[in-house]
């Protein structure tokens, strides 16, 4: 297919990258900045664009991958003209309805996973949602997916609004303890290299346990000797703010370790 991309960050630049490789004609890259634009068309060997009015108007797909609070007046002026193609968004938090009244045909592509422009991923084994307002949108976007990952659910903007929640907490409220946990190594010079198999060993766990089955620490049997110690060096380290999201959450973990899950945590999507 040819396809415009709409957006030259970290999703749009694995998500392109992705596209090329499955055989896709990504043949303009758009972005605010002349120079992100041309970074990504550099690797992509196609065109690039910093006004929207340029967009290219005989693509078969347009991918919108920006900023949520940015993606309703983007899409409004990007469409504009351009009726004949497919528009999917790829952020989890935003409905598919934000294209309603603009065109015809969109939905929603969604790969799950943090990216970052400096790191590889196997595009192959991502979860990718997909969602979609007609059979012409459901052929293009169905077909978009499989042709770049395994894994192609269907999922509501209702769903997948919990979702990406969700992955908030499992990733980057996860990966913000990490950077709390590197900082308070640094200001007494432990490598953070000494917590990496722990670490690692967190992950690993939860692919055969639940969370809940696999969390210990103080927190589950609120040793209180141990988290008002703790409490009082976070003060002292890191300021008041920190200190209270520790006993926070260590008061939240005591509390979901005392009941059972709410939900059956193996139920598929």
């Amino acid at each position: 297919m040819k396809i415009v991309l709409i957006g030259a960050g970290n999703l749009a630049t694995h998500l392109g990258k992705a596209l090329a490789r499955a055989g896709h004609d990504v043949a303009q890259v758009y972005s605010r900045t002349m120079e992100s634009a041309a970074t990504l068309a550099a690797v992509l060997h196609c065109r690039a664009c910093c006004d929207l009015a340029k967009l290219d108007s005989d693509a078969e797909v347009y991918i919108i991958s920006i900023k949520d609070s940015a993606l309703a007046r983007v899409a409004a002026q990007a469409c504009a003209g351009r009726q004949g193609g497919v528009w999917l968004h790829t952020a989890g938090s935003m409905p598919l309805d934000v294209f309603k009244g603009l065109v015809p045909h969109y939905g929603v592509l969604y790969p799950m996973m943090t990216f970052s422009k400096e790191r590889e991923v196997d595009f192959s084994v991502i979860p990718t949602m997909v969602e979609y307002n007609d059979s012409t949108a459901q052929d293009a976007v169905e077909a978009l997916a499989h042709s770049v990952t395994q894994r192609v659910v269907q999922l509501s903007s209702a769903r997948r609004r919990y979702l990406h929640l969700a992955a908030v907490w499992a990733c980057n409220f996860a990966n913000h303890c990490y950077d709390v946990a590197s900082q308070l190594l640094a200001a007494h010079d432990i490598p953070i290299d000494v917590m990496l198999p722990l670490i690692d060993e967190t992950a690993r766990k939860v692919h055969t346990l639940t969370p809940r089955q696999a969390q210990t620490g103080p927190a589950v049997r609120y040793d209180q000797n141990v988290i008002a110690a703790q409490a009082r060096l976070m003060a002292r380290e890191a300021g008041p703010q920190l200190e209270e999201l520790y006993l926070r959450l260590s008061q939240s973990i005591h509390a979901a370790a005392q009941q059972p899950p709410a939900h059956n945590q193996e139920r598929k999507l």
